[in-house]
């Protein structure tokens, strides 16, 4: 079984300003010389962690962490104006061009597999190869399963302290009734309403248990950014158009790539990696049989490891 590389610090740290006010945190780690891998954190709003650097070899990639707008270290914080999937996309591109890069390797999980496919999608020819985990493709069907009608089946406890914050009567509308609350100007409100909205996904992205990750999640500085800034997505169907990913699948199938899912994955249910595979079947699907969502547990940490190794070895044999 894999396990993580050991933690590194990053040899270089910058603040590149977007559109205003907008200005992201972008750290480089590893090797300079190495492949270049752009790490695209969830949520959105999940922002980066120091043991997201742990997923690649450092002596063989330069390793890009950035906060996406509102997230983690970037500013100002959870700001929603102007903060959408097309900005997302030309952020990464003003990254890439601000660091020097020809082509990079994207690896993202969660909403990061979204806005990774979105972004190999509209530039195949800039992705040496794509690492995804927990595919999310943001359909109205994937946004419902788990604000509204889905998981709650599977955790009615979880679910019971998720929804006690909305009235009942809101509650046929519960991504809505989260969204007025999340960009109110009550200030307990709105926090209550954050800290039940991110809990509810920590709490379900493991298999078993863990009260570490359920922690990290409560924090509100994440909890806050992610909340409003994941209902802003959502209320907005992620500002994609009905089935895009599936639908520009084609434009993938020459770029290398491994799909990791968990098998009981709660929060992205894995029929979403699995239709991704039928649309896009040039690339490897490794579904884990003991996992979740998260990519901290040990099948998906060592599925996800092994991908990273597999692609640097073929990636090393093409130069």
């Amino acid at each position: 079984m894999k396990k993580a590389f050991p933690a590194i610090r990053p040899y270089h740290t910058q603040l590149i300003a977007v559109t205003p006010p907008h200005v992201l945190y972008v750290e480089e780690s590893g090797n300079p010389e190495g492949i270049p891998v752009l790490f695209v954190h969830g949520g959105p709003g999940g922002g980066t962690r120091t043991t997201d650097r742990c997923f690649f070899d450092p002596d063989k990639y330069r390793i890009v962490l950035f906060d996406q707008r509102g997230a983690g270290q970037s500013t100002p914080h959870a700001l929603l104006e102007d903060n959408n999937t097309e900005a997302l996309i030309a952020d990464i591109e003003t990254i890439r061009n601000t660091l020097g890069i020809k082509k990079w390797v994207v690896f993202g999980g969660s909403w990061g597999s979204t806005l990774s496919l979105v972004y190999a999608q509209q530039y195949p020819e800039l992705v040496m190869g794509l690492i995804l985990r927990g595919i999310f493709l943001c359909r109205d069907e994937d946004i419902q399963w788990f604000y509204q009608n889905g998981v709650k089946h599977i955790f009615p406890d979880y679910w019971q302290d998720y929804i006690h914050v909305i009235p009942e009567n809101e509650r046929s509308d519960l991504l809505g009734a989260f969204y007025k609350r999340l960009t109110g100007s009550n200030d307990l409100e709105r926090m209550a309403a954050a800290k039940a909205w991110s809990i509810l996904e920590g709490r379900c992205a493991t298999l078993h248990p863990d009260e570490d990750f359920v922690a990290h999640f409560a924090h509100p500085h994440l909890a806050i950014a992610m909340a409003r800034i994941e209902a802003h997505y959502f209320i907005n169907k992620a500002f994609l158009e009905p089935n895009q990913i599936i639908n520009n699948a084609h434009k993938l199938k020459n770029i290398p790539a491994t799909i990791v899912h968990g098998r009981y994955d709660m929060v992205c249910p894995v029929n979403q990696a699995f239709a991704l595979s039928e649309a896009w079947p040039e690339a490897r699907l490794d579904i884990i049989a003991d996992a979740g969502h998260s990519s901290s547990e040990s099948g998906t940490l060592d599925a996800l490891v092994r991908a990273t190794q597999r692609l640097a070895h073929h990636l090393s044999d093409q130069v």
